[in-house]
């Protein structure tokens, strides 16, 4: 528990005190977001040109100053497990940047195409996944297993290559999701700090159930639960200092840099505690924006082939568009969607804790 109080605080401090040096630097620069054209002219978010952007550098930054001093402070080891979801972050975080990179130092608006993020968001997937099915510890436990899972692992094992397609499905689905989200000022941050205040409390809850620490009938066989925790209070204490400047009226922007990162950030997490489907109910608010997004892309294409004319089903996606040209204030929309996050939240933990009363006695794994 200390190094997880320790590691966020660190964290927290140092995007805190770092993003507004970084702010000063971007806007001497002027290295700004580029304004996007479609809906500029009747959507005031998306009309922010030259709002400093690629602020997810300082998130990375501070997660993992906050982990490695966290844990020399402590005086404990890091884990396999640890390392592999900073890697999974920081390795999407690299594709957010070169996208950002493009856009802010190339002046092209688009960015990297898409087809090349995607090639650079599954070599970090499969890098991640090939590494997480390594590296037992005593128990025999790795990181990751080959099984899909809910609360826990269930199921027979779907194997490597199946196990591989499902993590890039993951990788690619919840860093576009937040990445989708990251529209408005803070809605994306304050979400991921929500959900990641969850996965501190499952990681924890797990660690004083593991099944090769305490002698309970009810316990998790996972590898480095509390050093999930501890990954999840680092990069949370990072969101938490960057939203300070992130917040409506934002001053930083995180860009793709911080919302890829996030979105590994948080598929890390879920695969390491076991709880890879939860995370749809726990990142709840990320779905819903996401398939908003699907649902208007999909429903135009068919519609155009079928009529000649496409149909829109909302005024613009992603979601918290649509309820901007309804005429709600962006902070409305921001501060709403941070409650539905957190009702998703809520109900993701205690589905999660209903489960742990349902689980079935495990044999304790003996010492040697």
């Amino acid at each position: 528990m200390k190094t997880i109080l320790l590691s966020g605080a660190i964290s927290m401090v140092i995007a805190l005190l770092g993003t507004h040096p970084t702010i000063a630097v971007l806007r001497k620069h002027k290295l700004g977001q580029q304004m996007r054209l479609e809906g500029a002219q009747t959507t005031p978010s998306l009309g922010k040109s030259g709002t400093p952007s690629m602020g997810g550098v300082v998130i990375i930054i501070a997660s993992l100053i906050g982990y490695v001093a966290g844990h020399w402070f402590s005086h404990e080891p890091m884990t396999a497990s640890g390392v592999l979801v900073l890697f999974l972050m920081t390795g999407l975080g690299v594709v957010g940047f070169v996208d950002d990179y493009i856009k802010v130092f190339m002046r092209r608006r688009l960015g990297l195409r898409s087809s090349f993020k995607l090639l650079g968001q599954a070599i970090v997937g499969v890098v991640f996944a090939l590494l997480a099915v390594r590296f037992p510890d005593g128990y025999d436990l790795t990181p990751a297993s080959e099984h899909i899972s809910f609360l826990n692992d269930f199921g027979v094992s779907i194997g490597l290559v199946l196990f591989v397609i499902w993590v890039l499905l993951n990788v690619t689905g919840w860093s576009n999701g937040v990445n989708l989200a990251d529209g408005m000022d803070g809605l994306a941050t304050g979400a991921s700090i929500l959900v990641l205040a969850a996965y501190v409390i499952i990681g924890t809850w797990q660690y004083r159930n593991d099944c090769t620490l305490a002698l309970a009938p009810n316990c998790y066989p996972v590898r480095d639960p509390l050093d999930a925790a501890v990954v999840a209070a680092v990069v949370m204490g990072a969101c938490f200092g960057f939203l300070w400047w992130n917040a409506p009226p934002a001053k930083i922007f995180m860009g793709d840099t911080g919302s890829l990162a996030l979105g590994g950030a948080l598929t890390g997490l879920a695969i390491v505690t076991r709880t890879e489907l939860l995370l749809i109910i726990l990142g709840g608010l990320f779905v819903i924006i996401t398939m908003s997004d699907v649902i208007q892309i999909g429903v135009f294409k068919v519609t155009r082939i079928r009529t000649g004319t496409g149909k829109r089903v909302f005024k613009m996606a992603p979601l918290q568009f649509h309820f901007e040209l309804l005429g709600w204030a962006e902070t409305t929309v921001v501060v709403r969607f941070w409650l539905i996050a957190g009702m998703f939240v809520a109900l993701g933990l205690g589905i999660f804790y209903g489960g742990w009363l349902q689980l079935p006695r495990l044999p304790p794994v003996t010492r040697s």
